[in-house]
């Protein structure tokens, strides 16, 4: 199974260009996407998600054109967006129960079944004929969660997802994402590096609409082997460091700064070689864009 964008744009009627001619293709696993605010994360999910048109390009799930075939994509996707709302005088089974009807789910006992799972799965049972209105926010967000997974989706597509959620309930449901997306086509949009890297088989990263990069977690860190370095300073040896080195990253630590640079060469005294992560890759190439 695969989910091909190719050359997708859309600018929207205030002038904002939100994609631009962008290309990409996934399959089966866990996808994820990262980018600063604005970079146009969300307007791509939501035209993949057939929730506005697109100006131009083309987005297939196999065969199935998702631009033009809208219902028979809906029938098969599951859906998470970063603002999610509910109906606050129905119950979490309730609600579920009626779209597990809208996704093509008739047999009442296997809805019955499904609902039983999901809630299961985000730690909601005990709570699930409770109106949703008196829900908490990490609350709502695992009831997002489990109507995403509802009727067997082909593909999910989940727009910060764990937002709300404490550490524990966010294992418990990347555990079930990983599960899965054995079969299914996940994309993940998240500010969390570390869970692309531990998550996701590939990933990309966008800003203002554009694709920079794409490629496995592994591949990025590698591309960056014996290219990073750091030291810690004072705050007022920043400016003189800003002047010379490729800074990508500063923190805070025990009063002082500890600097991540960029040097295609051996570095000045003082700066010592450290393993590349993925969030060094993230900050270089929203970099080398600006």
């Amino acid at each position: 199974m695969k989910l091909s964008i190719k050359n997708l744009s859309k600018t929207y009627a205030n002038g904002v260009q939100a994609i631009r001619d962008l290309s990409l293709e996934l399959s089966e696993g866990m996808f994820g996407l990262l980018g600063p605010n604005g970079a146009g994360k969300s307007s791509l999910m939501r035209t993949i998600a057939t929730l506005q048109p697109a100006d131009s390009g083309s987005i297939y799930l196999d065969q199935l054109n998702v631009l033009e075939d809208k219902s028979e994509l809906r029938q098969a996707l599951g859906y998470l967006p970063q603002e999610f709302g509910v109906y606050p005088r129905i119950s979490a089974a309730a609600m579920l129960d009626h779209i597990a009807r809208l996704k093509g789910i008739l047999d009442r006992h296997e809805r019955r079944e499904a609902i039983h799972y999901l809630l299961h799965k985000v730690n909601l049972l005990a709570e699930k004929d409770k109106l949703l209105g008196s829900f908490s926010g990490g609350m709502k967000q695992r009831f997002g969660i489990a109507q995403a997974l509802l009727g067997a989706p082909r593909l999910i597509i989940v727009d910060e997802p764990t937002a709300g959620l404490d550490p524990a309930e966010r294992n418990r449901f990347y555990n079930l994402l990983s599960d899965i997306g054995e079969n299914t086509i996940v994309l993940l949009s998240t500010h969390i590096v570390e869970d692309v890297y531990s998550l996701c088989a590939r990933f990309a990263i966008i800003s203002a609409g554009t694709l920079l990069y794409t490629g496995t977690p592994k591949e990025a860190t590698e591309s960056l082997q014996n290219k990073l370095f750091q030291t810690t300073i004072t705050r007022s040896q920043l400016p003189q460091l800003q002047q010379t080195f490729n800074i990508v990253s500063t923190q805070l630590k025990e009063g002082r700064l500890l600097v991540r640079i960029y040097s295609e060469e051996d570095t000045a005294p003082g700066f010592e070689p450290v393993e590349p992560n993925l969030e060094d890759v993230y900050f270089i190439r929203i970099q080398q864009q600006g």
